[in-house]
């Protein structure tokens, strides 16, 4: 029978698509002594039941939930963890009400495909987890998507646009919402010490109400 820990490290697995064991432990186990050797023994026991998978071509190992259709090598491991550690930073910078892993807006390769839709601090965000590097194209068509969605009028409210990158762009023009750049989240937020974040612009909504989990 699983346990209320085992039903919430799945649930994990299943929206994050992929966990390394130091993030299971950190974010399942922090409470105890030792967090690894317990989030091992669990971690184990889960996957001889049949009830999570694991991959081995990563040190520390990998797991996916029982729902989650990815090569234990594939290349999209590394942006999820990417993701993965975005979350981790929000956990312990602030209050963080709502985290959606890659919500679609629309038809597949038409509409904005944020990486992250979240609410922290009561503002919402698009979070684009940049780990290869745009050409210029490649973001205007992608801050593109982001105008139309904002001009469909379908969202509650306009949520300011993150990418999270190593590699700064150079965004000219007006947009309807706010771009920040930064090499990770907790700089972003260093960064704002001295800068008041605006309020996020009403729009009308069609019926899309912000979901919150």
């Amino acid at each position: 029978m699983l346990t209320n820990r085992d039903k919430a490290i799945i649930k994990d697995l299943n929206k994050f698509r992929v966990m390394d064991r130091d993030s299971i432990a950190e974010l399942h186990f922090s409470n105890l002594k030792n967090p690894g050797y317990a989030a091992n023994n669990v971690l184990l026991r889960l996957l001889r039941d049949g009830e999570i998978q694991r991959s081995t071509a990563f040190v520390p190992y990998c797991y996916f939930g029982p729902d989650v259709h990815m090569k234990q090598n594939s290349a999209k491991i590394g942006h999820f963890l990417a993701i993965l550690n975005v979350y981790k930073e929000m956990k312990q910078l602030g209050e963080l009400y709502s985290f959606l892993v890659e919500p679609k807006y629309g038809k597949k390769g038409e509409g904005a495909e944020p990486d992250i839709y979240c609410y922290f601090r009561k503002t919402p965000f698009f979070i684009e987890v940049q780990r290869t590097i745009y050409s210029e194209k490649q973001m205007n068509d992608k801050l593109a998507r982001y105008v139309d969605l904002f001009n469909s009028g379908v969202l509650a409210d306009s949520p300011h646009v993150l990418i999270i990158s190593d590699q700064r762009y150079a965004i000219d023009g007006e947009y309807p919402f706010k771009i920040f750049q930064a090499e990770s989240f907790t700089q972003f937020i260093q960064s704002l010490k001295q800068v008041t974040i605006p309020a996020p612009i009403k729009v009308n909504s069609g019926g899309l109400k912000r979901v919150v989990r």
